[in-house]
């Protein structure tokens, strides 16, 4: 079952047990999703799909830090809580140890030796690890191998 097909039965889902702050959160992806679509008049596929839900959750990971920085704890409750409900739809992380083995391979493979080879790297990095870690943590883990 595709990720969009997934989002249409857990909407359907919400809507009978009347979970409406799921209901509301899955509708805000959707609708994001089909805003897309008619961008690009073609239907997303799954990666498209993951790309959306990763921007998705870093809008959110943003204003959450921005909400707490200002100490309204109520809208930053809000937000894990709709941290919670999109991470359901997106593939298991990556732990801090399997992103730096996967790094270190990626240095092997490209032969990158400095930080001025960085694009080169992270070019043949980011697709491995797509949707499964989050890109700042890439790439701190990314500088912080590099540096040795």
């Amino acid at each position: 079952m595709s990720l969009s097909e997934q989002l249409n039965e857990d909407m359907k889902r919400a809507m009978k047990n009347q979970d409406k702050f799921s209901l509301s959160v899955i509708r805000m992806i959707r609708s994001a999703i089909k805003n897309v679509e008619i961008d690009q008049k073609k239907t997303l596929d799954d990666n498209e799909v993951l790309d959306i839900l990763n921007r998705e959750i870093k809008q959110r990971k943003d204003s959450l830090q921005e909400f707490e920085k200002a100490g309204r704890d109520d809208l930053a409750e809000t937000l894990k809580k709709e941290l919670e409900v999109i991470a359901v739809y997106m593939p298991e992380q990556l732990t801090e140890e399997e992103i730096k083995t996967v790094v270190s391979q990626t240095i092997q493979e490209t032969g990158v030796s400095s930080k001025a080879e960085l694009g080169k790297l992270m070019s043949a990095l980011m697709p491995k690890v797509k949707g499964r870690a989050d890109g700042r943590l890439v790439n701190q883990i990314v500088q912080q191998l590099l540096s040795q």
